[in-house]
């Protein structure tokens, strides 16, 4: 069952990375202290709020800042395989 506060304490517990994106760009992953700051300050919305969007369980999730905007790259198990889902931090758009 989804509970959206121990996602939200993985996200957060989560070390982030760099996740290679669509493009061939690169996302600059934000520390944990950034991301909570974003969150807190509106910039992103928080982690729980995009599962619908995510389209299966998320197992990771980094908010990582691309193309000049904050991003949600998340590893989602869906149909029993992990597939990668980009989704807009503020709007909760999917973008991969």
């Amino acid at each position: 069952m989804f509970k959206p506060r121990r996602l939200a304490a993985f996200f957060l517990l989560t070390v982030s990375l760099c996740v290679p994106l669509a493009g061939g760009a690169a996302a600059a992953c934000l520390s944990q202290a950034e991301a909570r700051q974003a969150v807190s300050s509106g910039q992103a919305r928080p982690l729980g709020s995009m599962a619908g969007a995510a389209g299966g369980e998320i197992v990771r999730a980094d908010l990582c800042e691309q193309g000049g905007r904050l991003v949600y790259v998340l590893s989602v198990l869906s149909g029993g395989r992990v597939v990668q889902r980009v989704l807009d931090a503020r709007s909760g758009k999917v973008l991969k």
